[in-house]
Formats: C-alpha cells, sequence, structure tokens
C-alpha cells in the first residue's frame, strides 16, 4: 500500500504540469468568424423609443451581401447595400467577446460612407449562421429617446456557393 502512494502522486503531478500548459492558437470565436464567406440573408430595422419598439420592417436579401473575415484580423464586404463595391478593413472583438468591432468603411445608397459594424453586437454566431446587431445598441439610453437597431442576419456559405 506505501508503494502505491508515491506512484499515485507522480501521476497527480505529471496531470498538474500537462493541463497548466498554455493553450495557443486562435479562440473558439474567432474561428467560427474566419471559417469561411457570410452571405446576408436578411435586414431587419426595429425602432425604439426608450425600450418601447415602434416598428420593426424586415427586408430580404435582394443582392448578393458577402462578409469575409480572415485570420490576420482582415475582413471585406461586397456589394454593401446593393451598391456595387468590395470595401476592405480590420476586425477584431471585444475582450467577452460579446461585440465585433469592424472598420470597414463602406458606400450606401445616396454615395455616403458608412461604418455599419465598427461596433456590432453578436447576437448568436454558430457554424452556419450569424446575427449582429448594430446601430443604438448601448445598454443604458433615455427612455424617451428614440433609437434604432439594425440586425444584420448571414448564413455561411459553402466553398461551391461560395462569391
Amino acid at each position: 500500500m506505501k508503494k502505491r502512494y508515491p506512484l499515485l502522486l507522480i501521476i497527480i503531478a505529471f496531470g498538474l504540469i500537462v493541463n497548466s500548459c498554455k493553450k495557443t492558437g486562435q479562440n473558439a470565436i474567432a474561428t467560427l468568424f474566419t471559417g469561411g464567406t457570410w452571405k446576408l440573408a436578411s435586414i431587419e430595422t426595429r425602432n425604439y423609443i426608450g425600450n418601447q419598439q415602434t416598428s420593426d420592417t424586415t427586408i430580404n436579401d435582394t443582392c448578393s451581401q458577402f462578409f469575409t473575415f480572415k485570420p490576420d484580423n482582415s475582413c471585406t464586404y461586397t456589394n454593401f447595400s446593393c451598391v456595387n463595391q468590395t470595401a476592405s478593413g480590420n476586425w477584431s472583438l471585444a475582450k467577452n467577446q460579446l461585440y465585433l468591432y469592424a472598420n470597414i468603411p463602406l458606400k450606401a445608397i445616396g454615395d455616403t460612407t458608412v461604418n455599419p459594424f465598427n461596433n456590432a453586437h453578436i447576437k448568436t454566431l454558430g457554424q452556419y449562421s450569424m446575427v449582429l446587431e448594430t446601430g443604438d445598441i448601448a445598454p443604458n439610453y433615455s427612455l424617451s429617446q428614440p433609437r434604432t437597431i439594425v440586425v444584420y442576419g448571414f448564413v455561411r456559405q459553402t466553398s461551391a456557393g461560395a462569391q
């Protein structure tokens, strides 16, 4: 019985050493972003006054818009707002991985430049779908303040269906 204790202590020590090693590489959330090209499927605009929703408009994609994230933290968006363009920029995640910061200036209808994904709340992210909320997404707001939240729904494209 006394001979088992040193062996057991060696096994426990080895297990602690192996499990304490720092893991390297990309995290799971970043891997989901960079795993392919995302095609816009729908846009929903929600208008609020304070916390009361006043209207809700859903627009299904009428042109092919694509969002692509690269492991080097670069990104591209093609055909934003159905304007023929491919814009490039950089992306990163907040420390809590709940927000996407994509600095990508895009031309909108009327030749204005917008950056809708500069501070986007990641509502859902999975292997095949991604939903981003943009606009007035701050958690603190006045009860009489009008605000607009735009919800972008994307689906991942397979290599055969990518742009």
